[in-house]
């Protein structure tokens, strides 16, 4: 019997891009590709990994810091692009052309090669916006950014994950005091923006109670977070609810600028 490991390195994670390697010994694929090409295969070789290995691209919603890279690299090295219909009718003019062979349109859970790969509804301001789980024999990935706030479904979908890439993106009281106009201010704050440190606090508590052993918070806002006020936001939050710092649950940093390691799941 093939034992089938699942690895990752989140490539980048901010407003000015994003991209997620998951990897199996069958198959490598992004989720999103934020960033330019250029950018995405510079990252994938810090991790020992060509652009001519990467199998699919799977987009969560069309915002550019999400699909920049996505058209260059399916036409380059001919990948198949994944995405809802919704996703795919806003996100075409930006992708540009692409071959009607690799245009993958899913309207629930599918497989692919080694992965099985179960999408589900966020709240953020996009035409049909997803996370992911990711499954590879008992190995599990979750990917929830992009969040206004954390829907029942979202729960529901991370509930027992071993590992989720979780949004963090803003400190409230530097949001509100920072350089952004007053209605920027109000959408990153809305049900249909993105999560504070304190609603990631509150989400990992949920998912600590409920088994998950480790989280990585993403997507942190370069004006309007740092990342140690992030970890010490969730951290306190945690313990506040009788959790313990790396008993409970784990908790590590992802990067706008360079990938993390390669993490291993299961």
């Amino acid at each position: 019997m093939v034992k089938i490991s699942l690895q990752f390195s989140i490539l980048a994670s901010g407003s000015s891009g994003n991209s997620i390697l998951v990897s199996t010994e069958q198959n490598k694929i992004l989720i999103d590709a934020g960033l330019s090409g250029k950018r995405i295969l510079e990252f994938l070789s810090k991790v020992g990994v060509g652009g001519e290995e990467i199998d699919a691209i799977l987009l969560t919603h069309e915002h550019v810091d999400h699909i920049r890279g996505a058209g260059v690299l399916s036409r380059r090295f001919n990948i198949p692009i994944f995405a809802n219909e919704g996703t795919w009718l806003a996100a075409a003019k930006d992708l540009g052309k692409i071959p009607e062979a690799n245009c993958k349109i899913f309207d629930g859970p599918f497989s692919f090669g080694s992965m099985d790969i179960q999408p589900f509804s966020i709240s953020h301001d996009a035409a049909d916006p997803v996370g992911y789980v990711i499954r590879s024999g008992k190995a599990q990935l979750g990917i929830a950014t992009d969040m206004g706030y954390v829907t029942e479904e979202v729960l529901q979908a991370l509930k027992g994950v071993d590992h989720v890439i979780l949004e963090s993106n803003h400190d409230l009281e530097m949001l509100k005091m920072g350089p952004y106009p007053w209605s920027l201010k109000k959408r990153i704050m809305s049900n249909v923006g993105h999560l504070s440190n304190d609603d990631a606090g509150a989400c990992v508590v949920k998912l600590a109670e409920n088994c998950t052993p480790c989280i990585y918070l993403a997507h942190l806002s370069k004006d309007n977070n740092i990342p140690e006020l992030a970890f010490l936001t969730v951290k306190n939050t945690i313990e506040d609810h009788g959790l313990c710092l790396n008993y409970d649950i784990r908790i590590e940093y992802t990067y706008r600028d360079r990938p993390t390691a390669l993490f291993k799941a299961g």
